[in-house]
């Protein structure tokens, strides 16, 4: 016993490696980021080149993200159990090389399965890059450090649409997959030169009876979602997918409460400063993943602008959270997560109710204004409520943690993609009197507008629901400093 901690204390992390370390992860998050966003702005182009339909070409970006989801928890788990470099490093050359396959695909079902093994490789990269960070600096300035974490993001999120528009205007869509290729190759060594190999807690099980309910649980729900845009199926076909989601994740949560070592440890979540932060981390992306996947259509269909155009457009958000985000995790290492993250929630807020007002008559500026407040909001936000969350558990904890984190945001993106896309679409249908129910963007553009009105609608709703937590949350702390403070 001794020697297991003796051997863990010489492996700690020298902190003055921490931002080598940090560049090594970081390329990772760019690898992961750059390639979401890529894929987004090419979906109009795909339903056109690869002869398919709105709702099959959504399976591009969740089949991809299901299977993150549903993989990175797991990812965690091993993580702690074993060592995150083996686990990290594997990451990279997996999603590295489908990222090629993807490049070589010759119809929209060869592109998503090739988009399953580069998920793969993504949960691995983005189930442990906030763990390695975490323990690579001191408490004392992890808001900071995952504020960084958010810039690079951020700066994968730009680059992509912008390196998209290029692309698509100069070459065709499979170029968009090459792209990963140089950076694969030079963060992969990065992983082998800089990070540090610490081992995990070793000798426990893996909850495999876990891992498969959840998968199956969640790959119900993402069905039950979208199935009910495709036409020809049995009309109870989606109420059965949610029946199958409800016993599988509800054999998943009794399973985790009853076995030693699971999965999932629930009793993480009886603490309120983690649940609450990852609650609304997960409405929020629920929000903006959602909003990303519906812009291009907006953009191009409605307003008539180029590619390129769309991908200068799409960069507001992330360029004002990346320039955000490093000032908001110094702030909170200083004045603390929860008002710092709340006034983020706040101008997120107002960003969207500015949105829901965008119409066939609204200017490129006009766009960019309304969007700012968005990008600027989720800046304040995301640090320090990651930084909280990180900070909430202990250090065996960490790589569950970090892959929770992953999780619910791929979790939020999965349920905004797929139940704003839905909405929107459904409201199409309902407003153009079903008519176009076969090629959605060739709609009435009144209908096309109305339809984003009320599913902005909706999200200014889910918004609402994180800013009343955060409050709740405050309140709770506030309440615990004054009983803190109270003479005995």
């Amino acid at each position: 016993m001794d020697k297991t901690i003796d051997s863990r204390e010489v492996n700690e992390p020298d902190f003055t490696n921490k931002w080598y370390i940090m560049a090594s992860v970081a390329m990772g998050v760019f690898l992961a980021t750059i390639d979401g966003s890529i894929v987004n702005i090419t979906l109009p182009t795909l339903v056109r080149e690869l002869k398919t339909n709105f709702a099959t070409v959504q399976w591009i970006v969740l089949s991809y993200l299901l299977v993150v989801t549903t993989s990175v928890i797991s990812v965690g788990r091993l993580a702690d159990m074993f060592k995150k470099k083996t686990i990290y490093l594997s990451g990279y050359i997996v999603f590295t090389l489908s990222s090629v396959l993807c490049g070589f695909a010759w119809n929209v079902e060869s592109l998503i399965a090739f988009r399953i093994i580069q998920a793969v490789g993504a949960a691995m990269i983005m189930g442990l890059g906030t763990a390695i960070v975490t323990e690579s600096f001191p408490a004392k300035e992890r808001g900071k450090a995952l504020g960084v974490i958010g810039s690079i993001v951020s700066l994968g999120v730009v680059t992509g649409p912008l390196l998209g528009g290029i692309i698509l205007s100069k070459l065709t869509w499979h170029w968009v997959f090459f792209v990963n290729l140089p950076v694969g190759i030079i963060g992969s060594l990065m992983v082998l030169k800089y990070i540090p190999s610490i081992p995990g807690l070793g000798r426990q099980k893996f909850d495999f009876v876990g891992a498969i309910t959840l998968f199956l649980g969640l790959a119900s729900l993402l069905l039950a979602l979208t199935t009910s845009q495709v036409k020809n199926l049995p009309i109870f076909a989606p109420f059965l997918l949610f029946i199958s989601a409800i016993i599988f994740l509800s054999i998943f949560f009794i399973t985790e409460r009853k076995i030693a070592q699971p999965l999932l440890d629930l009793k993480l979540f009886n603490n309120k400063v983690f649940s609450i932060n990852l609650i609304s981390g997960f409405t929020t992306f629920v929000a903006t993943s959602g909003s990303i996947l519906l812009m291009p259509f907006y953009l191009e269909n409605v307003l008539g602008y180029s590619t390129r155009t769309v991908g200068m457009l799409l960069g507001v958000v992330p360029v004002a959270l990346g320039i955000t985000a490093p000032i908001s995790g110094s702030l909170s290492d200083k004045f603390g997560s929860r008002k710092i993250s709340m006034l983020g929630l706040i101008l997120i807020l107002g960003g969207y109710t500015a949105v829901s007002t965008l119409d066939q008559n609204s200017t490129m500026l006009g766009y960019i204004f309304r969007f700012l407040p968005i990008g600027i909001g989720m800046g304040l936000f995301q640090s320090p409520n990651n930084s909280a969350i990180m900070g909430s558990v202990n250090k065996n904890q960490l790589g569950i943690a970090s892959g929770l984190l992953s999780s619910t945001r791929t979790l939020g993106q999965i349920m905004g993609n797929a139940t704003l896309g839905t909405l929107w679409a459904h409201l199409v249908i309902f407003y153009s009197s079903a008519q176009f129910s076969d090629n959605l963007t060739k709609a009435p553009i009144q209908a096309q507008v109305t339809a984003l009105h009320n599913t902005f609608h909706f999200v200014i709703g889910l918004i609402a629901i994180s800013l009343i937590l955060s409050f709740y949350g405050l309140y709770n702390e506030n309440k615990v400093i004054k009983l803190a403070q109270k003479p005995i």
